[in-house]
């Protein structure tokens, strides 16, 4: 199984988000869903292996699932499935070669997967994902080309 490219992944259902934050816990933190539960305060960490299993995940959890699994695949699916874009806050740094390499290879992409949709070899989940993925990357640009002239301070 080809290894996930986080950054740009978008999930296509609640449960896929669900687990793909419980997958990028494990792979890049170590962490169970034992874990997982003691990071957000649970009691009982098998009401988190139900809510999993059926996606019945109450609400005011969904944050600290996240923040303890260390990615936001359930609000880039909700922001996705509201037909909203999900975008990191620009702090207006400077943009560095690799930045601008990454976004024309993001971009060189999803023009891919546009023709091969228009050929009929290409699904429109896996299509859309990609569109998802190029516009938030580029409204992250903008935000960050707005925020320029007033940058952030790097407290991260």
């Amino acid at each position: 199984m080809a290894r996930r490219t986080w950054k740009t992944y978008q999930p296509n259902s609640l449960r896929d988000a669900l687990e793909g934050c419980k997958v990028y816990a494990r792979d890049k933190h170590n962490l169970s869903v034992e874990r997982i539960a003691d990071l957000m305060g649970l009691v009982d960490h098998w009401a988190l292996y139900k809510w999993l299993q059926n996606g019945r995940f109450p609400t005011n959890l969904l944050i600290p699932y996240e923040r303890a699994c260390g990615i936001n695949l359930v609000s880039r699916w909700l922001a996705a499935n509201g037909g909203k874009l999900l975008v990191d806050i620009p702090t207006g740094k400077q943009a560095d070669a690799g930045d601008i390499q990454e976004l024309q290879a993001r971009l060189h992409d999803v023009t891919g997967l546009l023709m091969k949709f228009y050929q009929g070899n290409e699904n429109a989940e896996d299509t859309l994902a990609g569109i998802q993925s190029a516009m938030e990357q580029l409204a992250w640009h903008r935000g960050n080309v707005q925020q320029h002239p007033q940058p952030q301070f790097d407290l991260e």
